[in-house]
């Protein structure tokens, strides 16, 4: 049998430097080129692990035959542990040959842009600047020239770096890598112990669920209640759509086809959202979960900076500069709308070139396409249009029905943005990430059709293919896992954790609040104003 020969680090360097999309998986080197626009997560999720060890990310995301066919895209080995790049995408830059290196050979173990970002920063702490691979989930946007349009953030930005560098074990390899084998183990374990098993019982009862809430909101509908009969609809859409985040993640029949049609079904042709999206932005995980300019959940969302989760530059401007000192109050009422904003943002996706791909999956777009055309005129012309009578009662009826739906999205919000979001760099291994950024909301058992399971969004992250009904039974574990290696498990109630998101907001534009009243003094006196 052919023994694939071992690459160097500049090997590597090389070949990311040509074009190629590179990843280390259990030591082989990948050459993913002709599966990129193939990837049904979509292009971004595997640019994102470019020349990194993206080991623990495929075998969580993925089936084992599907991690078996990925042999064919072998080219060789690499010796020991990996030290990982920075991505291209977000800012690495690679040579070709050591001559055409700055230095003279491939940067090792951080990037060239790495090196340069670090520089506008002075701290005691070589760890800290070592790690800044960028100051937020996205590449910084060029400046803005007028000096009140530029919030100068560096010192929250690195004040928040170091909190979490204190606050979580570190990050040297040995460190890192101990925790990675313990989180492997744990996976084993979890495999073993049949908690990959979907129960099927569970959605049965969902579905008695479902098809009593719907039944009820037609008897309302035909009886003349249409306030009653909206909130009933929008009961539906809010249970219905934990049914389409299992298929979303194959965690229903583990058949990518089976899942998806019943994904499509659920979230595009009844309650009209793209399952397509959901995979292209949630396969990243949450990264880059912010709003600007209507919300800034931290100091690195204080000044313009680009996305490359989202590939777009999100700037720092006037509407963001009023509406960030109001966020805490307006918190709610955005996220009692917050489901229009998804319907924008589905059919941005499925209009754009992001939701093509190739191959065996290149029927989901169309599909999708049909089925929220065909969502829009049941609900839009059959229902809105010709079932409700008056203006009046059509637009109560469509606000109701949309605010209905506000807990899951304060549900979400407040399993990310309670939570950090510095980035420290290629060496934080994927288990201390995951549960660095995102907690867990507590509720009882008799809750959780509420909740829908995924209040345990950190264990959800670090299995995301386990089916939420066994979400509560692995959290057990999981508490294992963070006591033995001294990773933090944040656990907050529901009020508590509004309570939490809620003074996260107002920290943020009270620091937005100074600073800019230090810039203005700064304009006009030429002295900082800090005493």
């Amino acid at each position: 049998m052919h023994q694939p020969k071992f690459l160097t680090r500049a090997d590597v360097a090389a070949l990311i430097a040509a074009g190629d999309t590179i990843v280390i998986n259990e030591g082989f080197v990948l050459r993913l080129n002709g599966w990129l626009d193939h990837h049904p997560g979509g292009r971004l999720v595997i640019q994102h692990m470019v020349g990194r060890d993206a080991t623990d990310e495929i075998s969580i995301y993925h089936s084992s035959k599907l991690i078996r066919t990925m042999n064919h895209y072998r080219i060789g080995r690499v010796e020991g542990s990996w030290v990982n790049f920075t991505p291209p995408i977000r800012g690495g830059l690679f040579a070709q040959s050591t001559k055409d290196c700055p230095t003279g050979i491939p940067q090792d173990p951080i990037s060239i842009h790495a090196e340069q970002l670090s520089q506008f920063f002075s701290s005691t702490s070589p760890t800290l600047e070592l790690e800044l691979q960028d100051d937020s989930p996205g590449s910084r946007a060029d400046a803005v020239p007028d000096p009140l349009r530029s919030i100068d953030n560096t010192e929250l930005v690195k004040q928040a770096l170091e909190d979490d560098l204190s606050q979580y074990p570190s990050l040297d390899a040995v460190t890192q890598q101990a925790i990675v084998e313990k989180y492997r183990d744990l996976h084993q374990k979890i495999k073993n112990e049949g908690y990959y098993n979907c129960q099927y019982w569970e959605y049965a009862k969902e579905m008695g669920r479902y098809l009593c809430i719907f039944t009820a909101f037609l008897i309302a509908l035909k009886s003349g209640w249409f306030i009653t009969s909206a909130a009933l609809l929008g009961l539906f859409w809010h249970q219905i759509m934990f049914t389409a985040h299992d298929a979303g993640h194959q965690g229903i029949t583990h058949n990518f086809v089976v899942d998806t049609l019943i994904g499509m079904f659920v979230a595009d042709f009844c309650c009209g959202l793209s399952i397509g999206w959901w995979k292209s932005s949630h396969n990243e995980h949450d990264p880059d979960l912010q709003n600007a300019p209507l919300f800034a959940t931290s100091p690195s969302y204080l000044a313009s900076f680009h996305s490359s989760y989202y590939n777009f530059t999100f700037l720092w401007d006037k509407a963001a500069e009023f509406a960030i000192p109001y966020q805490r109050y307006t918190y709610y009422p955005i996220m009692g709308i917050a489901r229009f904003n998804l319907y924008i943002l589905s059919w941005c996706h499925l209009l754009s070139r992001r939701s093509t791909t190739l191959g065996s999956s290149k029927w989901t777009r169309p599909t999708e396409i049909c089925f929220m055309s065909i969502y829009w005129f049941l609900f839009g012309y059959c229902l809105v249009w010709r079932s409700i009578p008056t203006w009046t009662l059509r637009i109560m009826f469509v606000l109701v029905s949309h605010i209905i739906t506000m807990p899951l999205h304060v549900q979400i919000t407040l399993s990310h943005w309670a939570m950090s979001t510095s980035e420290l760099g290629e060496s934080e291994s994927f288990p201390q990430h995951q549960l660095r950024t995102t907690m867990d909301v507590e509720c009882p058992p008799w809750l959780d059709f509420i909740h829908g399971g995924l209040q345990f969004q950190a264990v959800h992250h670090l299995f995301p293919c386990v089916p939420r009904h066994n979400l509560r039974r692995l959290q057990q574990l999981v508490i294992g896992f963070c006591d033995e290696t001294g990773i933090k498990y944040k656990r907050l109630g529901f009020v508590a954790g509004n309570k939490d998101v809620l003074g996260k907001l107002g920290e943020v534009a009270a620091q937005l609040e100074l600073m800019v009243k230090c810039q203005k003094h700064m304009a006009e006196t030429g002295e900082s104003g800090l005493h």
